[in-house]
């Protein structure tokens, strides 16, 4: 690997291109570096998991109105939507969009965690959309699928976009036009180009992920793929993007973030040096903020520990400076403590998740979210009773530069009325590849039945799971069929339409 330095340069020095990230980026899309078995393997994981949450979510209204503005852009050679079958194609933006909705809807597909976040199966969507409409086979697919995933992780392991209240799709612009320029095998030049420019178009705030949580959450992953599939194709019709893009004297780096006199240090491979940032990654177990995976896993062993919860006088979880104040009372957010909320707020409160997990000793994507669910008096009860806190040693943790030594759990220390204390951590979810039960190839096909039980037939379920563990080997023609279509009693449900499409 190597440590690039990135900060700003005034214009008058007149920065080289190959000193700049984006040129480094497209460097690595643009090489022929050798592809290891296991990491095909984890790809073919995360294309699993992306389909397992993407059907589950089907019929939920953000799903349904991206699905119907992409039904509105038909393309006889586009891509395929999830769900539909696959004689079914739209204009392949569309259909980054419509499943790249799809797979975030629920919150429950894969994650990295460093100076940022980030969920890099968002690259996906946008990366198999394109494959498709230019009849890329399943090798051309694995490769843009690790670029993308290679340059989301380093960027997120670098760039802070969070303390400057940017949203972290800032990162997946740049990695889905990377991965695409892989895909395509596009020169260096056009990729340098589509990186800036996907970047330049991606930059939003944060207030996407704050206070009140709309289904903007998302859309927005969705909207990044479906805006960098258009920076690249405008690169590829010669066209040039805003320049340096990181390091300009009015960049990203010297106005979005921390200013002219910052430095950055991103990793990057060599040259021809396999892609494997992708095994850094990890999928989830529950459909809720990774940062509260390892917890919901505490709380349900707690469960069966504590006799009556009502005895509980107050709880307090320590845990990492991201995780006290994204999603727990450090981010002073009244919305989180709110039985009224949205789906996507209670998702980010891991007080109302600790609770909920606490009571009911297991967690569902659906149970657990709905409003009777948060309404329930005992759960407002010991829901108002959780804190959170940051405790170094837990942020220390989570900001560890070895893989084996991350962690994103926390303690948590229950107070009862009759002044006993309950104690326990955990460092990382079971489902964590260092936890108690790592997923592997058998818990993504387990995940991708359950969540899809009722929705699809048993026939398509096998024939999905067959067809994607032969990825390597797929013709042009085939990745078509990496699409699963939903039992046609789903397909007629639509939303009163008052629409421009």
């Amino acid at each position: 690997m190597r440590n690039i330095i990135v900060k700003v340069h005034p214009s008058k020095s007149n920065l080289k291109k190959k000193d700049q990230l984006a040129w480094k980026i497209a460097e690595i899309a643009s090489d022929k570096a050798k592809i290891k078995k296991h990491v095909v393997e984890m790809v073919i994981n995360r294309i699993i998991d992306n389909a397992s949450v993407a059907i589950a979510s089907y019929n939920r209204k953000p799903v349904i109105s991206a699905r119907e503005m992409a039904l509105a852009h038909p393309r006889k050679n586009g891509a395929n939507v999830f769900g539909l079958s696959p004689k079914i194609k739209v204009d392949c933006e569309w259909a980054a969009w419509a499943n790249g909705t799809a797979v975030r809807e629920l919150d429950y597909h894969d994650t990295f965690l460093a100076a940022d976040y980030s969920h890099p199966g968002d690259n996906i969507p946008a990366i198999l959309a394109v494959a498709q409409q230019k009849r890329c086979n399943g090798m051309d697919l694995i490769k843009g699928i690790l670029t993308g995933y290679e340059v989301q992780v380093n960027l997120v392991k670098g760039i802070c976009l969070h303390e400057h209240k940017i949203d972290h799709i800032a990162h997946l612009g740049p990695s889905v036009a990377a991965g695409l320029g892989s895909l395509l095998k596009l020169n260096t030049e056009t990729i340098y180009q589509s990186v800036q420019q996907a970047l330049h178009v991606t930059v939003s705030t944060r207030q996407s992920r704050k206070g009140e949580i709309s289904s903007w959450k998302a859309f927005a992953p969705a909207h990044a793929g479906k805006l960098a599939i258009e920076s690249v194709d405008r690169c590829m019709r010669g066209e040039g993007a805003p320049s340096p893009i990181y390091e300009g004297e009015d960049s990203i780096i010297a106005y979005v973030l921390s200013g002219p006199g910052k430095k950055y240090n991103v990793p990057l491979p060599r040259i021809n040096e396999p892609k494997k940032a992708i095994l850094e990654t990890y999928t989830k177990e529950h459909s809720a903020e990774y940062q509260s995976q390892a917890l919901i896993d505490l709380a349900r062993s707690l469960n069966k520990k504590i006799k009556n919860l009502s005895d509980i006088k107050e709880i307090i979880i320590e845990t990492s400076h991201h995780t006290h104040y994204v999603i727990g009372t450090g981010a002073n957010d009244p919305q989180k403590m709110d039985p009224y909320a949205s789906r996507e707020t209670l998702d980010h409160s891991i007080m109302y998740i600790f609770a909920v997990a606490l009571e009911d000793g297991a967690w569902h994507h659906i149970k657990s979210y709905t409003p009777q669910r948060a309404r329930r008096k005992s759960t407002v009860t010991l829901w108002h009773k959780i804190a959170t806190r940051e405790n170094k040693k837990w942020t220390k943790k989570y900001h560890d530069k070895d893989p084996k030594k991350k962690c994103f759990g926390g303690k948590v220390i229950i107070k009862m009325k009759n002044g006993s204390t309950i104690s326990e951590e955990i460092n990382v979810a079971d489902a964590h590849p260092a936890g108690k039960r790592p997923f592997e190839r058998e818990q993504y096909i387990e995940k991708f039945k359950n969540l899809t039980e009722g929705i699809i037939s048993e026939k398509e379920s096998k024939r999905f799971i067959n067809l994607v563990q032969n990825l390597r080997q797929l013709h042009s023609n085939k990745l078509f069929e990496l699409n699963v279509e939903v039992l046609k009693k789903f397909h007629n449900k639509k939303f009163k339409k008052f629409s421009i499409f």
